[in-house]
């Protein structure tokens, strides 16, 4: 099956990273596949701007998608945000997007509901046959929607939980192929610890977090029960350090490490027989299983950890300029890039945008390079009292 320019890449990106059929490419090359990877994407213009750092930084509307259990140490009492990211802008795609929306509203001094909806778009799909045959066309798209409960346990600590429905649309029906084709759909949960260490808005303190993201059932496009891809359930850790200069004057520091809980897929030996029984007992483990094994798949756990480093700089909590690095291993993808970002806050309205600065080549050119993500924030409930 064959695809018109440009979308070739597209959907062999697509198909890779949701097919746990492709063994383990070379000694040197360890790049976990999962499923809808749009999860792995970052959400939102500010933690774009600080290389993805967002674990145990500075709570807002935002906070959903990185660390639930900062919520009841916002200064809102309710907000909403909007993000828009174009995605493979540097192969010329415009129907190719990640939009996100998340908000919260505090029960009370203690306790928030969240609640938030990641949509992405992978544009009109062309299919042709081998011969160059039009076939039908599919708008590939993927969504999850989630709902949070977060709650103080003590003054400085807080814990979060939330529900999420995962769906993943990318081809149905029969296209040719003789594989009838449907959507995937699972639920999972997220876990998340966080301690503020700010005494109130003018007084430097640490921050850290943790986080367990994305713990649910794998996910399938057939009706075969073995044919299961597992979900990017995640491990993260987060510190913050946030310096109080003056009361104009405020400089933020972040360090998030993050570690895929999906264990990496046997390698190719070329024995077609061996291959096949490998790949069988590989798709056979169990979600838990998978999660522990991934500690132990035969590769280094220090070269699985990605690492984001990002900073921030505020004046009068009203102009925001932020930059951040980015670090994979190389054994792991290599990805490794520089981001920026700045944001201007009123006492209703928060604007944010960040740019990835153009970095790699070949299968580890980012997919948001030389692309401008964008945010916004409504805050609707006024300030905490």
């Amino acid at each position: 099956m064959h695809l018109s320019t440009y979308r070739k890449l597209l959907v062999v990106i697509t198909f890779i990273a949701i097919s746990g059929s492709l063994l383990a490419q070379t000694d040197s090359l360890n790049i976990v596949s999962t499923a809808v990877p749009f999860l792995r994407i970052s959400p939102d213009a500010r933690a774009g701007g600080m290389g993805d750092a967002a674990i145990a930084t500075m709570p807002d509307a935002n906070s959903g998608f990185w660390n639930l259990a900062k919520i009841p140490f916002t200064t809102k009492n309710s907000s909403i945000a909007l993000n828009y990211t174009p995605w493979l802008k540097d192969l010329g795609l415009t129907d190719v997007y990640l939009a996100s929306m998340a908000g919260y509203y505090k029960l009370d001094e203690e306790s928030a509901i969240s609640s938030s909806l990641r949509y992405f778009s992978l544009g009109n799909i062309q299919l042709t046959d081998n011969s160059g045959n039009l076939l039908n066309s599919v708008k590939p798209s993927e969504f999850a929607i989630d709902f949070g409960y977060t709650r103080k346990i003590g003054d400085n600590l807080s814990i979060g939980g939330a529900l999420r429905y995962i769906n993943s649309r990318l081809v149905t029906g029969d296209v040719g192929t003789g594989v009838v084709y449907k959507a995937g759909n699972t639920v999972a949960a997220d876990v998340s610890l966080y301690y503020h260490g700010m005494a109130d808005e003018q007084s430097s303190g640490l921050n850290w977090g943790i986080t367990l993201s994305n713990m649910g059932g794998k996910i399938g496009y057939t009706n075969d029960a073995n044919n299961k891809d597992f979900i990017p359930a995640n491990l993260g850790f987060g510190l913050a350090y946030i310096n109080v200069i003056n009361e104009s004057n405020k400089i933020s520091f972040g360090l998030d490490l993050n570690k895929l809980l999906v264990p990496i897929a046997p390698k190719a030996t070329g024995v077609y027989s061996t291959d096949s029984a490998a790949l069988a007992a590989y798709r056979n483990t169990g979600v838990v299983s998978s999660w522990l094994k991934s500690f132990n798949d035969g590769t280094s756990i220090v070269s699985s950890f990605q690492a984001s480093l990002g900073m921030e700089y505020a004046y009068n909590d009203q102009f925001f300029f932020r930059g951040g690095y980015f670090y994979e291993d190389k054994t792991r993808g290599n990805r490794k890039y520089f981001s920026v970002g700045a944001g201007f806050n009123l006492p209703s309205l928060g604007i944010n945008i960040s740019y990835l600065v153009p970095s790699g080549s070949g299968v580890t050119r980012n997919p948001l390079s030389n692309t401008i993500r964008f945010g916004i924030i409504f805050n609707l409930g006024g300030d905490e009292k």
